[in-house]
């Protein structure tokens, strides 16, 4: 497919794990990529699995709106357009309330939720110019509690409602905004789940489909939405969890 050619696509967090391969699967379709993150060399790496195209190595931190707003000056000044905005970047906080940290609660809205709001807010000029669309990457965890996960929750809850108030403010004038809602997925944030073979089994025993998510999982319904396949598909918010949100929370019987 070449949905995107033409195309200039910019994703958040594309260091690693699912940015990372949704940079790829954008750019395997014909989209020029601008990868954003904080680590130069991260950014570097997800470049060099790219397909060769007009893309851009941008480091940014999206949790600082005068980075971000340099940023989309510089990618307006490069490509002269901006088609679709992949809010990616995000960081995960554990811990019940009273034993989370006050900088730790603090830097998770910073990069998880102002983040977002920063790069929507400097990239919906050319957004609305091109008629292009925004994909959030929210959580399942924006949809339903987990435990000892409350900051995140908080973070992930407010992206899922931002979705559909900007899906609401913005079709009028062409603009799509959707969230894709992973369950649980195989990247650097999930090293220490995976190391641990009795609590994965726990989390396969909710999953109907019986395992992970992979970045590639994610990127394919990012793309997805993002496509004009989806044309009429704005405000939602959508679970790609191996069924995960489609169940009662029971463990799958023997």
């Amino acid at each position: 497919m070449a949905r995107f050619q033409q195309k200039v696509v910019v994703v958040t967090g594309a260091g690693s794990g699912i940015g990372a391969a949704t940079a790829k699967r954008f750019a395997s379709e014909g989209a020029a990529v601008v990868l954003v993150g904080r680590t130069q060399q991260k950014l570097e790496k997800t470049l060099a699995t790219l397909p060769p195209g007009n893309h851009l190595v941008a480091p940014c931190d999206v949790g600082e709106a005068d980075q971000v707003e340099t940023l989309s000056r510089s990618v307006l000044e490069k490509y002269g357009q901006v088609d679709v905005l992949v809010n990616n970047a995000g960081v995960i906080v554990q811990g019940r309330i009273h034993e989370v940290a006050l900088d730790d609660w603090k830097q998770l809205m910073k990069v998880d939720l102002d983040g977002v709001f920063h790069c929507i807010h400097y990239f919906m000029p050319a957004l609305l110019s091109s008629k292009g669309n925004v994909v959030n990457i929210s959580s399942v965890s924006g949809l339903g509690g987990d435990w000892g996960m409350s900051v995140y929750n908080a973070a992930k809850g407010a992206v899922t409602n931002f979705t559909r108030a900007l899906a609401m403010d913005y079709g009028t004038d062409g603009v799509r905004v959707n969230a894709v809602c992973p369950g649980f997925t195989l990247t650097e944030l999930t090293e220490e789940v995976e190391s641990n073979q009795q609590l994965l089994n726990k989390f396969y025993e909710r999953i109907p489909l019986a395992r992970a998510g992979k970045p590639e999982d994610i990127a394919a319904a990012v793309t997805f939405i993002a496509s004009d396949d989806a044309r009429y598909i704005t405000g939602v918010n959508l679970p790609v969890d191996g069924g995960l949100t489609a169940s009662n929370g029971q463990p799958k019987q023997a």
